[in-house]
């Protein structure tokens, strides 16, 4: 059986799935959005009606093309499509976009497959004890397929589950990988003019028709999707007396440019302790990063607005080498403390200690991406498989090394976030095109001096006529928040008592990311604000159980 709920997003008045396609009995339960989907049918001879969408066109690709249709579709999905003409009942196929976007949960039960965009969705198919992956103390959420309830399974992505349902057999294959992509082999010129022509091409490409939010931090990425989508409302999250995290002034400054209306939100510790049962039962396990709260607040402004749709700036840090710790990897914590980035130097102190001993840059990388201890070295294993699969490119590696371990809290947090106020969150950076070329260039297109990465990214934002003090900052922000200084502050009290509540019935699993959460801790140190969420989702999860 095959079920699903319709956003409504391209056409208002659109049918909703599931989708069933007469000639050849396929039917398609689909959660996402194919931007090219137009381009696609013209490609390969597919007819559409004006009112038909991107879900007709998946279904009858595959009637015409089987799995392979795949690789011509760009955006994020998740899909459920049963083929009655593969095998003698039938396939039932589950896939899922290149990086994640749409989440995709499975589980198999005595030959019965369950799935859903949901993990809390499958619990109820039988047992599913709670499991502490060991990754979740060394980054904070499971890694992999993983997750913390035993049998449940997060589809990776951009794979595919094939399920044949007279033998309960399963096959598991990877359509996409972004390693086999060549290198960049001319100039930095001709690199910077492609990816200007690509940027023009696609970010666009991903606005939808009727109004829409866009997220914009004031950083370079949230300012070069402002100037080439031009929203009708831009939302930014500032917190008063933390000058350091506010950044309204340059997107005041932006939203003017551009025409939009600027809507500030101003959280506060009693809306953090507010909302915080919210967050944990949207994300359906701990899985937070330094900007949750914010992203939280901030998508509630957009929806109290009526929009539908929220756009924000993932995937340039990733890919274009944004994040300091790329750059201790690739400089060496000396250089980069120089370039005047000295508030890093906690983060630094990780290399700093081994003075004297250069560590292989997949060591280095595996440090700065570890925030608790990796007892059984995942975390080490995934990153220096990462370097091996770059052909030796240094910055190809981090990147594949972030893909592996930080990247599905961030893409994950913005989907369930979003969907937990209905909103389709979309993430224009990640443009097929965009991600292939971004990943292809060497290591001096992104990142020459250690407090500049994204360099190509800043001279096609100079080169759209932003202003200087966003193609030329040298500080990453986003949408950063407070919380890990209110939690040692304001509110240590209050989250002690929560933590201290979860360590009376925890498993001993989970005890030791709840201890954590006591100590002290620094700067770069998110273990507070971890058992904190690791305790309301415990407690979460018990008052589920006995009821």
């Amino acid at each position: 059986m095959l079920a699903m709920n319709t956003l409504l997003i391209v056409d208002p008045a659109a049918q909703p799935g599931p989708y069933l396609d007469a000639a050849s009995g396929l039917l398609l339960a689909f959660n996402g959005e194919i931007y090219n989907f137009r381009q696609q049918a013209t490609a390969w001879g597919i007819p559409l009606a004006d009112r038909e969408t991107d879900a007709h066109l998946v279904l009858r690709a595959w009637a015409k093309l089987g799995a392979a249709c795949l690789d011509g579709l760009d955006g994020m999905f998740a899909l459920a499509l049963y083929d009655p003409r593969a095998g003698e009942a039938g396939r039932l196929f589950l896939a899922r976009d290149r990086l994640g976007e749409k989440p995709l949960y499975w589980r198999l039960d005595g030959g019965r497959l369950a799935f859903a965009s949901e993990v809390t969705t499958l619990t109820g198919y039988g047992v599913a004890s709670l499991v502490v992956r060991p990754e979740m103390l060394a980054i904070e959420t499971p890694t992999g397929v993983e997750t913390p309830f035993q049998g449940v399974q997060l589809m990776a992505p951009a794979s595919l589950l094939s399920f044949d349902l007279a033998s309960g057999s399963l096959e598991h294959t990877t359509w996409w990988h972004l390693e086999d992509r060549e290198p960049w082999q001319t100039g930095y010129e001709p690199a910077l003019a492609r990816f200007s022509v690509v940027l023009a091409e696609q970010i666009p490409l991903r606005a939808p028709a009727g109004d829409f939010a866009l997220l914009l931090s004031g950083g370079l990425d949230s300012s070069v999707l402002a100037y080439l989508m031009r929203p009708p409302v831009c939302v930014t999250v500032r917190y008063p007396g933390q000058d350091r995290l506010d950044e309204s002034r340059i997107a005041t400054t932006i939203a003017r440019d551009i025409g939009a209306e600027l809507v500030v939100v101003e959280p506060d510790t009693a809306d953090f302790t507010t909302v915080l049962p919210h967050m944990i039962n949207a994300l359906d396990y701990p899985m937070g990063n330094a900007s949750t709260f914010s992203e939280y607040m901030a998508y509630r402004a957009v929806a109290e607005r009526g929009l539908k749709v929220v756009v924000g700036g993932l995937g340039p840090d990733e890919f274009l080498m944004g994040y300091v710790r790329q750059a201790l990897v690739l400089f060496g914590p000396e250089a980069v403390l120089d370039a005047g980035l000295e508030a890093y130097r906690p983060l630094a102190a990780k290399l700093l200690h081994t003075a004297g001993e250069p560590l292989a840059p997949a060591e280095a990388a595996a440090r700065l991406i570890l925030r608790g201890p990796d007892p059984d070295g995942r975390v080490r294993e995934l990153v220096a498989d990462a370097f091996t699969r770059s052909g030796g490119d240094a910055a190809r590696a981090l990147t594949l090394a972030e893909l592996a371990t930080a990247w599905r809290p961030l893409v994950m947090t913005s989907d369930k976030l979003a969907s937990a106020f209905a909103l389709e969150r979309r993430s224009p950076f990640l443009a097929r095109d965009l991600v292939e070329l971004s990943y292809r260039l060497p290591a001096d297109h992104k990142i020459r001096e250690p407090a500049a990465g994204k360099r190509i990214l800043r001279d096609a934002a100079k080169a759209l006529g932003l202003p200087r003090e966003v193609w030329a900052s040298r500080d990453k922000l986003g949408f950063a928040s407070p919380v890990p200084a209110w939690l040692t502050g304001p509110l240590a009290q209050w989250a002690d008592a929560r933590i201290r509540t979860a360590l009376d019935d925890a498993p001993g699993t989970l005890r030791p990311l709840l201890e954590r959460g006591l100590e002290p801790g620094g700067r770069f140190d998110r273990s507070r604000m971890q058992a904190l969420m690791a305790a309301a989702w415990f407690s979460d999860q018990t008052v589920k159980a006995a009821a």
